[in-house]
């Protein structure tokens, strides 16, 4: 049984480590992946894993973009620095709005919002926003084309559209992406600037997720610990093969494909729960 579990961990994680950066909602997958495969775990812990495996997705982006990120680098001229920590400030107040209602509502949106209905509308709704935008808001106007170049005002308004993001479906980096695209950000600029926003974001998302487990009293058991680490590392270099993908991909492609995608997926899991019931 430990061997099995184990394994359904490190589907979990692949999964993860490629749904959470393409704007195909990680948790409409997730939801479908846990009804096929239930982990024999507390269901309090089951609520936390699919928050807290974000963290080795995160580590992949801390990884490939650690020259970027890092306003440290003895590299780096004084100016260079000084833009890196601008940069770092904008990530910031991209995510306070986010934060504000995450924090306030955390519990209110798991009750009413976490079922199918929600997540397989969501699906279908920002897919079909994607297909839209690449169709009437190409890429190739855009006014924004490098990460560098979003100001604080940008910033703090595709930090609204992550807000939308705490609908589960809706997609994290989908809200942000199809968001900085409607605002004139490029596919790649806003591409990049979801993945930072990512940092933050889920880092808090895993520490309250982990403060609520331990302040209900909820024991971690050993195997469960294991099924943790298990997920985050196959998260971590399932990530590191899709941040990589996606940031070619748009290079050269838009991203209706992925707003079709989206659409057969919340067809499916609207279909599977009308046929089988949960």
């Amino acid at each position: 049984m430990i061997i099995l579990e184990l394994l359904k961990s490190l589907l979990y994680g692949i999964v993860e480590g490629i749904t959470e950066w393409l704007p195909v909602s990680s948790t409409g997958h997730l939801i479908l992946l846990g009804e096929l495969f239930p982990l024999q775990v507390s269901e309090a812990f089951s609520e936390m894993f699919d928050v807290v495996i974000q963290l080795g997705a995160i580590l992949a982006v801390i990884v490939l973009f650690f020259g970027k990120l890092n306003p440290f680098s003895p590299s780096k001229s004084s100016l260079e620095k000084k833009n890196t920590w601008g940069l770092w400030f904008r990530v910031c107040v991209a995510v306070i709005p986010s934060a504000i209602i995450g924090i306030l509502l955390d519990d209110w949106l798991d009750t009413h919002l976490y079922n199918y209905v929600t997540v397989a509308v969501a699906l279908v709704i920002y897919g079909i926003l994607f297909i839209l935008i690449e169709k009437y808001k190409p890429s190739d106007k855009a006014t924004v084309s490098e990460v560098g170049s979003i100001g604080y005002k940008l910033a703090f308004l595709i930090g609204l559209f992550q807000v939308l993001s705490l609908i589960p479906g809706t997609s994290r980096s989908g809200s942000t992406i199809l968001g900085a695209m409607l605002l004139g950000a490029s596919r790649g600029a806003a591409a990049e600037f979801s993945f930072f926003m990512a940092i933050p974001t889920m880092l808090g998302a895993s520490l309250l997720k982990v403060v609520k487990l331990f302040a209900e009293g909820v024991t971690v058991t050993a195997l469960e610990w294991g099924i943790l680490a298990v997920g985050c590392v196959s998260a971590f270099l399932v990530s590191l093969a899709a941040i990589r993908f996606l940031m070619d991909f748009v290079k050269r492609h838009s991203f209706a494909a992925f707003g079709w995608y989206r659409i057969a997926l919340g067809a499916l899991v609207f279909g599977y729960f009308l046929v089988f019931g949960r």
